[in-house]
């Protein structure tokens, strides 16, 4: 049965302004450029300034009547309104231009982060273009003899390369994807053959099936092999397993070699690419640069924080609309209804390009206070660069001192990027929980892991320390620390077992 009924809930929304903010706050400076540029090219109200139009604004600006209710963003023009106005004309269509001169005195949004001064040498740097993987190999299919068939077969395998370079399918399941796709009836050894001659497209090693084998098509392709040459292929081929699992002794014992010798075919085997496709695409990988997002410099036991704000422009509001805006909004006159659609259409985008200027300006506010903080916090490391001098710090400590919201302090720390005197890292690699030494300090697990580092760098790499050892280790040093953890974090530093860290 339908009944009606009243309820009070209390819900909370944020408005789009907010919204704007928020997800302006977790751009880097990379994105945030592209995603100004995008706001000028669909908001025509919103314009990049020169430091030429800058001052002609402030001019202009000047010459203009301040607004007698800036706080509340209303003009006196409703009370000077033609009394013959038509009645059902709403009050939010009654605006001022003064409202966006009143916001835009100060077009620059940079604030305390501008690091770029007005003669200085704007220098981007060029960024080639380089060939892709897929189109590097096709480019070879025609220096070789094959007819079309063969061609077809051999750009299906180049097509099923993965980004290391190896084939992840079998020669049967390429033949049924040449039969169904392409109608072309290729049997398994015909596949077989034409990939053994896309095995020797350079670079060396490529469209292998397994490490196996990708290691001797390498070794193969040498011209002149040696000794050390030969070695290492028989290794590859007869003891793959035992090598790949550091099992030296049974190497030594089963092929009755000297360990000199086994050495030198190790050093011939390091030598070698496991991944051969990531090789051709390293100029495009080089070319992806980390840009800082926040830059700290130290003068004398002082620490400088600026913002990296170089190439993004300057944002003001288009003087053409508020000329626009302040014709619609002359007192006394009375509008058609094709003019106060053209004035509500105006009134959008002013209040779009007003509002996104003020959004940069307060993420330009919140990153600077955040990271002012942060260095504030970690000031012993910044002066020094040892990381055994960083605190244990959660984001509830950096949101308790800037009085904001542990959400807005990660949306800070997520993908950007702090440029030191000692080398460029990602903020979020500060942060990390406490853990208490024999003592009873509190100490940060990053110390803990610098520590742990440096133990497996220094041990004897022919009898390397295992996970006990390590916690006996670091048992001596004064850090109480159970076997799990230190495996937890030794697989968070990408350091192998014992077993796999074994040389001769």
């Amino acid at each position: 049965m339908l009944n009606q009924r009243m309820q009070q809930r209390l819900i909370q929304k944020l408005s789009p302004q907010q919204v704007l903010v928020m997800k302006l706050l977790q751009e880097p400076v990379l994105s945030l450029e592209q995603r100004i540029k995008q706001e000028i090219e669909e908001n025509p109200a919103l314009e990049e300034t020169s430091q030429e139009e800058e001052e002609e604004e402030k001019d202009f600006q000047s010459e203009e009547p301040v607004s007698e209710s800036p706080e509340t963003g209303e003009d006196d023009l409703s009370e000077n309104a033609d009394e013959h106005e038509e009645p059902e004309t709403p009050s939010e269509d009654e605006f001022s231009y003064e409202d966006y001169l009143q916001d835009d005195e100060i077009p620059e949004y940079r604030l305390t982060a501008q690091n770029k001064s007005p003669d200085e040498e704007i220098r981007e740097i060029p960024i080639a273009s380089g060939t892709s993987f897929q189109e590097y190999l096709q480019n070879q299919v025609g220096l070789y003899d094959l007819n079309e068939t063969q061609a077809t077969i051999a750009y299906t395998i180049i097509g099923n390369l993965d980004d290391s370079g190896y084939l992840q399918r079998d020669v049967r399941s390429i033949a049924n994807d040449l039969a169904f796709n392409q109608n072309i009836n290729a049997e398994p050894e015909e596949v077989e053959e034409v990939l053994k001659v896309v095995q020797d497209f350079d670079p060396a090693g490529i469209a292998a099936r397994n490490l196996q084998e990708c290691l001797l098509l390498q070794l193969n392709r040498i011209t002149e092999p040696t000794r050390s040459v030969e070695l290492s292929i028989m290794i590859i081929k007869d003891y793959f397993q035992e090598f790949s699992k550091k099992h030296y002794d049974k190497i030594l014992i089963r092929t009755h070699i000297s360990e000199q010798d086994l050495k030198e075919a190790i050093e011939e085997i390091q030598k070698l690419n496991p991944k051969p496709g990531t090789s051709i695409s390293e100029v495009s990988r080089e070319n992806n640069y980390v840009v800082p997002d926040f830059i700290i410099i130290s003068h004398d036991g002082d620490l400088e924080l600026t913002l990296n704000s170089r190439n993004m422009p300057e944002l003001s509001i288009n003087r053409q609309y508020i000329e626009m805006l302040r014709e619609y909004s002359t007192p006394g006159k009375k509008s058609t209804s094709a003019e106060k659609e053209a004035a509500n259409f105006i009134k959008q985008k002013l209040d779009a390009a007003k509002g996104f200027i003020d959004a940069i300006k307060q993420r330009q506010d919140t990153l600077y206070t955040t990271m002012k903080t942060i260095m504030d916090y970690q000031r012993s490391y910044f002066l020094s660069g040892d990381e055994t001098k960083l605190r244990p710090m959660i984001l509830k400590d950096i949101a308790t001192r800037i009085n904001m919201d542990i959400s807005t302090v990660s949306r800070v720390a997520n993908s950007k990027y702090v440029q030191t005197p000692f080398g460029t890292f990602l903020l979020k690699s500060f942060f990390s929980e406490s853990m208490q030494n024999v003592n009873g300090e509190e100490i940060s697990t990053r110390e803990i892991k610098k520590i742990l580092k440096d133990c497996i760098e220094s041990e004897d790499k022919s009898d390397p320390l295992t996970d006990d050892q390590l916690v006996e280790v670091l048992k001596e040093k004064g850090y109480n620390i159970a076997r799990r953890t230190i495996a937890k974090y030794r697989e968070q530093l990408s350091i192998p077992v014992a077993r796999l860290r074994k040389e001769l």
